[in-house]
């Protein structure tokens, strides 16, 4: 099964500061442990950045900036987006058409939006999904914790399949290229 492997928007407006994600230095850590294993198995990284002018993430800003701690390397895809879904008015499904890539492995930032919209997507266009279950984090909403969001998240994106994909949530020691 081919497989790529998909990191959204680990950004410096999401890592530090007023939008700072739950447990971020462990979830870059384990972000790096993923993606090395991933290119040392030949399978392709994508890094994802959001932009959003007028905002902390706006294009060309110090938010919009990867995360100082992630490891990015000069072979890694790169996609810019401006909404949720990495899929929408992205080259993304050029760069892993589902005809050659079956599985995305998918993590990052944050959880109930940009990543909830791209694993949803992508099983939505037919491609099988991993979410990394310990590789991907958000921040408290006023009704629940980040923990939370992350435990429901992880819970009921694990009971999705479609007709023809699935989506699998597995902690990213299980996660085998």
């Amino acid at each position: 099964m081919t497989s790529a492997l998909l990191i959204i928007d680990v950004q410096q407006a999401l890592c530090a500061g007023e939008y700072e994600c739950f447990e971020i230095a462990r979830v870059i850590d384990t972000i790096n442990g993923l993606s090395a294993r991933a290119r040392k198995a030949g399978v392709p990284v994508v890094v994802i950045q959001h932009e959003e002018p007028g905002s902390p993430l706006a294009h060309g800003a110090e938010g919009w900036q990867l995360a100082a701690g992630l490891d990015v390397q000069p072979q890694d895809g790169r996609v810019r987006k401006t909404t949720g879904d990495s899929f929408y008015q992205t080259p993304l499904q050029k760069l892993l058409p589902v005809q050659d890539f079956e599985r995305l492995v998918i993590c990052g930032l944050q959880t109930d939006y940009c990543v909830n919209a791209t694993v949803r997507q992508a099983l939505k266009l037919g491609y099988d999904v991993v979410l990394a279950a310990d590789a991907h984090s958000t921040v408290d909403n006023g009704s629940l914790t980040a923990e939370d969001i992350i435990a429901e998240h992880n819970k009921d994106l694990a009971h999705l399949t479609g007709s023809v994909a699935r989506i699998d949530v597995q902690p990213v020691a299980a996660i085998v290229f």
